[in-house]
């Protein structure tokens, strides 16, 4: 009987999980009512209920509703203890799920008010990302991603800001927020500043807009990582490109359904890219406002998709190819796959 593995214990890589995005229903609801926060009812409904809201980014009102909720959640982190505890629950979610390494993306911009500023901001936010590493065993590192909202002179003070930290845990600088609004171009210096301070590039692209956006990423920010990326399917030869250069996507197919990105989940297109042979890595995006988590996507291409457990493990693999782990790291957790994939099925 084939698919009887269990995607939990796959080894892999998350290379796409936000910092607020990746707490507990519970935890912020807890939070909410430490500090007295009031959160939406839409989001207090969906918390308590377990169904994740309706969503739907598709339109400008819609990626407006989605953002309200994320930043009511993200009011609920005041304290470092606050921090300490998100980073360590990401971490044993990401455990229970079978990742032996995570990247986790933060703008250390949007939580500095409450925690002294910028700089102490990101120490906190890394000082508990290497204790928890180190208490868990999981390969735990960060990403600090620029809004390209905001502007890109921001951007560059983040990007001097993560050189500055490549030493402390930072591996890569991204670029998040509503892809339709301000051009990649306008941060191709805060990623020079980026890739020259030794970091790898990830932006957000091709997600709520086409391949054109991906492209973009590719020409004017020097990605070596896509976030998101899943619209380059409508361009076949974006898809060459992204194959020949091996640039890794971070692929989220379960919050693509729910930002209304793709009607079904059997239209992310995870076979047109997984054929065309572009790396991907599976993400949750953020769990909070989707509802699944890292396992659950790997679940996803196998119910949706008709992956076989060979697939899953090739998906595997390419997260692991992709992540910016030690290559000591990384063959370890490629040697745990194939055990995974040749391991006797009961």
């Amino acid at each position: 009987m084939e698919h009887v593995r269990d995607v939990s214990e796959l080894p892999k890589a998350h290379l796409h999980l936000h910092f607020t995005g990746s707490m507990r229903p519970g935890t912020v609801l807890e939070l909410a009512d430490k500090h007295g926060v009031r959160l939406p009812e839409a989001l207090t409904d969906a918390l308590t209920s377990g169904e994740p809201p309706r969503l739907r980014a598709t339109d400008e009102r819609g990626w407006f509703r989605f953002q309200r909720l994320y930043d009511a959640a993200r009011s609920c982190l005041r304290e470092p203890d606050d921090i300490r505890r998100l980073v360590r629950e990401a971490a044993e979610e990401d455990l229970k799920d079978g990742s032996g390494w995570l990247e986790i993306q933060v703008d250390p911009t949007s939580y500095a008010p409450r925690l002294g500023g910028l700089i102490p901001a990101l120490e906190i936010i890394l000082d508990a990302v290497e204790t928890t590493s180190r208490e868990t065993g999981l390969g735990m590192r960060v990403l600090v991603a620029a809004n390209r909202m905001k502007h890109p002179l921001d951007a560059r003070t983040l990007a001097r800001l993560a050189v500055r930290y490549a030493d402390r845990g930072v591996v890569g600088f991204g670029l998040s927020n509503d892809e339709r609004r301000g051009m990649a171009r306008d941060f191709d210096r805060a990623f020079h500043i980026a890739r020259e301070g030794g970091l790898l590039a990830a932006p957000h692209g091709g997600e709520l807009t086409g391949p054109a956006s991906v492209r973009d990423c590719l020409d004017d920010l020097n990605a070596s990582r896509i976030g998101h990326g899943v619209r380059a399917a409508e361009d076949p030869r974006l898809l060459k490109r992204l194959a020949d250069r091996e640039i890794t996507c971070e692929v989220c197919p379960a919050s693509n359904v729910a930002l209304g990105v793709y009607d079904k989940p059997e239209d992310v297109p995870l076979r047109t890219l997984f054929e065309a042979g572009v790396p991907m890595a599976l993400g949750a995006d953020d769990p909070l406002l989707f509802g699944s988590r890292l396992a659950a996507q790997y679940d996803f291409a196998r119910v949706h998709h008709a992956f076989t457990d060979a697939e899953l493990a090739e998906l595997a693999r390419q997260s692991v190819r992709g992540s910016a782990a030690p290559e000591d790291v990384k063959a370890g957790l490629l040697a745990d796959i194939d055990a995974w994939l040749t391991a006797p099925v009961s």
